[in-house]
C-alpha cells in the first residue's frame, strides 16, 4: 500500500465534517475531532499570498491556522520561514492482514460492538478522547467498529477500526492507565486485525506519533512495517 492510498484511507475512516477547496487548497473543517479533521493541505504550487489567503480562510471557519504536511512537501520550507513550528510528527505503520491474524487473542479478551457501549466512551473520554472525536467515527460512511478490552475481569481498554477499499486503519486505542502493561494493547490490536480480515480486509494501517516509542516497538513486533506519514505547521501565538 503507498502514501496516497493511505491517505486516501485515513480520509474516510476519521473523515471531517466537511471539505472545502478553493484554488491550491483542501480545507477540512470539525466542531473538534483534533488536528486531522481540521487542517488544511496544499494541492498545488503555492506562494506566500496563497499562505496568509488560507490563513484567514481558517480563521473564517473559526478554526486554528493549521497545515497538514507529507514527506518532501513543498509548502514545509515555505512555512518553516514563515515561522511555523513542526508538530505532531506521525508515522504510519502497515502491514498485510495475515501478519496480525496469525497472531491468537485471549479468550473473553476483545468485543466488536458497534456501537460503542457507554463503557467504551467512558475508556475514551478519561484519556481525553471526548465526544467530538466519537463523533468522527460514527460519521464514517464505511465499515466499522469499536473494540472493548477486558484484562483482570473488568473493561480495561478500546479501540475503533475501520474499513476502506480493503484497508483496515485502528484509531483510537485507548488503555485505562491501571491496565497498562498487561498486554490488553497488544490484544486489541490483534482483536481488530482479526475483525477486518472477517470484513475482508487485505491490509492493515495505523498511526503513531514518532516519539511514542513504546507503541512503535509493539507495532513492529507484531510484523508491522513503518512508512512515512504526516506532520503538521502551527503558527505561534
Amino acid at each position: 500500500m503507498d502514501q496516497a492510498a493511505s491517505f486516501e484511507v485515513l480520509a474516510a475512516t476519521w473523515p471531517p465534517a466537511t471539505y472545502h477547496r478553493e484554488g491550491p487548497w483542501l480545507f477540512r473543517q470539525s466542531p473538534g475531532g483534533g488536528k486531522r479533521v481540521m487542517a488544511a493541505s496544499g494541492e498545488g504550487p503555492v506562494t506566500r499570498e496563497n499562505i496568509e489567503q488560507a490563513e484567514q480562510r481558517m480563521r473564517d471557519m473559526g478554526q486554528p491556522v493549521l497545515f497538514q504536511l507529507g514527506p518532501s512537501d513543498p509548502l514545509d520550507p515555505i512555512l518553516a520561514e514563515m515561522g511555523y513550528l513542526r508538530v505532531d510528527e506521525t508515522m504510519l505503520y502497515v502491514c498485510p492482514i495475515g501478519v496480525l491474524a496469525q497472531h491468537p487473542v485471549p479468550p473473553v479478551t476483545a468485543f466488536p460492538i458497534w456501537p460503542p457501549l457507554q463503557l467504551a466512551r467512558d475508556i475514551w473520554d478519561q484519556g481525553g478522547i471526548g465526544e467530538d472525536r466519537v463523533a468522527v467515527m460514527e460519521r464514517a460512511q464505511c465499515p466499522r467498529t469499536a473494540i472493548l478490552g477486558r484484562v483482570n475481569d473488568r473493561a480495561g481498554g478500546v479501540c475503533y477500526a475501520a474499513i476502506h477499499k480493503g484497508c483496515a486503519m485502528l484509531h483510537a486505542l485507548e488503555v485505562l492507565p491501571e491496565q497498562r502493561r498487561s498486554g490488553l494493547g497488544r490484544s486489541l490490536v490483534v482483536a481488530s486485525a482479526h475483525w477486518a480480515a472477517s470484513q475482508n480486509a487485505s491490509h492493515f494501517a495505523l498511526l503513531v506519533t514518532r516519539q511514542n516509542k513504546p507503541a512503535r516497538a509493539l507495532y513492529e513486533a507484531l510484523g508491522m512495517q513503518p512508512m512515512d506519514g504526516y506532520h503538521y505547521r502551527v503558527k505561534p501565538d
